[in-house]
Parts: C-alpha cells; sequence; structure tokens
C-alpha cells in the first residue's frame, strides 16, 4: 500500500460518533506503526487535512476537508439535489430513508432523513460503511455494477452480521438476478436484526452506477401494504434523484421501473 493510501485510510477513520483520534488509537485503528501513523497525521495537519485540538492534542478533519467538501458539492451537487426526494421519501413511508455513495470499494451512507410519524424507527450514522452483501443497497449496487466489479466485491470475505446474512457468493449471485428483474434490492435482518429494508441503486451522469437509495422499517412494521407502498416510493425517488444527477438508469432497471410506474 502506497503512503498516499496509507494517508487516506487514515482520514477515513474519522466519524460522526468518532470525530476525535489520539495517535495511539489512529495507529491501532489503522494497523499502522506509531511512528509511521506520526509521520502521516503530521503531513495531513500540515496540509489543512487535520487539526490538533484540546489538551491530549487530538486529531479531527481540518478545513482543508470542508473546503474540498464545498467544492464538490458546488461543482456536483448531489446531496444537494437528493435531499429533497430523501425527505419526501421519508414522509411518503413514514420509515427512514437514506441514501448512500459509492466511494471507491465501499458503500458510505452521507446523508438520512426520519419520519416524525412513529417514535420507534431505525436509526443511521452518516459515516457507516454499508457492507454489500448484507443490506438492501449494498444488493442494490452490487446488481447495478459490472460483472468484473460485482465478481471482486463478492470474492471478498462476507462475514455474518446476523444470523440471516447470506455468506454464500452462489446464492449472493442469483440474489442479484432478482434485483434487476424486479428493479429493486431487499434485505430482511441480514445487517440489524429485525430491520427490513427495501433500496433501488442510482445512477450518475456518466452511467454508472453512484450509489444508492434505500427505506429502512422495523420488520414488525413492514406489511405487504407498507411494502408495496415502500417499493413505488423508492422507484420513483430514484428515478428523480439519478434524473437530477445527469443520469440515465440502464435497460434492464429502466424496463422494471417502467412496469413498476
Amino acid at each position: 500500500m502506497g503512503t498516499i493510501s496509507k494517508a487516506l485510510d487514515l482520514l477515513d477513520l474519522f466519524t460522526a460518533i468518532r470525530p476525535r483520534i489520539g495517535l495511539s488509537d489512529a495507529a491501532r485503528l489503522s494497523g499502522l506503526n506509531k511512528a509511521t501513523c506520526h509521520r502521516l497525521l503530521t503531513d495531513l495537519t500540515a496540509a489543512g487535512l487535520l487539526e490538533q485540538v484540546g489538551a491530549a492534542r487530538e486529531y479531527r478533519l481540518g478545513p482543508a476537508v470542508l473546503r474540498l467538501a464545498a467544492l464538490r458539492e458546488a461543482t456536483v451537487p448531489m446531496l444537494a439535489a437528493a435531499r429533497p426526494e430523501l425527505e419526501r421519501l421519508a414522509e411518503a413511508t413514514g420509515e427512514t430513508a437514506h441514501v448512500s455513495l459509492l466511494v471507491g470499494g465501499r458503500l458510505k451512507a452521507v446523508d438520512h432523513a426520519y419520519s416524525a410519524r412513529h417514535s420507534m424507527r431505525v436509526m443511521m450514522s452518516d459515516a457507516d460503511d454499508l457492507p454489500f452483501h448484507a443490506t438492501a443497497s449494498g444488493l442494490a449496487v452490487l446488481a447495478a455494477l459490472p460483472a468484473d466489479r460485482q465478481a471482486g466485491l463478492l470474492a471478498a470475505p462476507l462475514p455474518a452480521l446476523t444470523p440471516l446474512t447470506e455468506t454464500d457468493p452462489a446464492r449472493l449471485a442469483r440474489r442479484l438476478d432478482e434485483v434487476r428483474a424486479r428493479g429493486h434490492a431487499e434485505s430482511l435482518g441480514g445487517f440489524q436484526p429485525d430491520v427490513h429494508s427495501l433500496a433501488v441503486p442510482l445512477f450518475g451522469a456518466d452511467g454508472a452506477c453512484a450509489g444508492a437509495l434505500a427505506v429502512a422499517a422495523p420488520a414488525a412494521r413492514m406489511t405487504p401494504t407498507a411494502r408495496a407502498l415502500i417499493r413505488a416510493a423508492l422507484i420513483r425517488a430514484g428515478l428523480s434523484i439519478t434524473t437530477q444527477w445527469g443520469g440515465v438508469p440502464p435497460g434492464d432497471f429502466a424496463a422494471s421501473w417502467r412496469q413498476a410506474a
């Protein structure tokens, strides 16, 4: 792994629930020795990507990250375009709606909206990685990826996160065929026990899958009527976001989405 990759992996350690990290924790979490970790953290701090705060001199994301994020959103306003649809989707379904983006080889949950309809709801953390094999979002993205990328991700370790997590690559491949035929992915208890999720892939201006849009609900509330409502609302919102991103769903998804409209 090159120096740049190691430095980027250090930045990836910071999450909404872990906004500050000390040197020892950074070394432990990254698997780097403390000297190498300190050198990379120092370089990232000098570039403004990190800054040190507090008496313990812990690291947190620096102002340069904000500038880059603002520039990205100003030039490719993906999240700004998705946000109204996300809020409408949560309101229409009464459940938690969330958007994830494909970043390198990972699927990142980047925004969510809650419905005020129920006090018990599925809670999200913005910085969570969503496992491809265990979530509706991950399955939706896998189904929309080229065969070689799909095979590479299915060849990686597929841990059993709950008793219901599917870990067999052959059975997962068959599920992906079903996702393309139906136009949406579904997961019941694969990532979190008693959570039932539906998701559709999202496509960018280059025609490639850019992420996923999902609705997650307590399994007990996922009645046939609720499931049908969520599926229809998801497809409408997914098509709207894809269109606003300058994308067009590929033929198989376009056909199944038209049938569901």
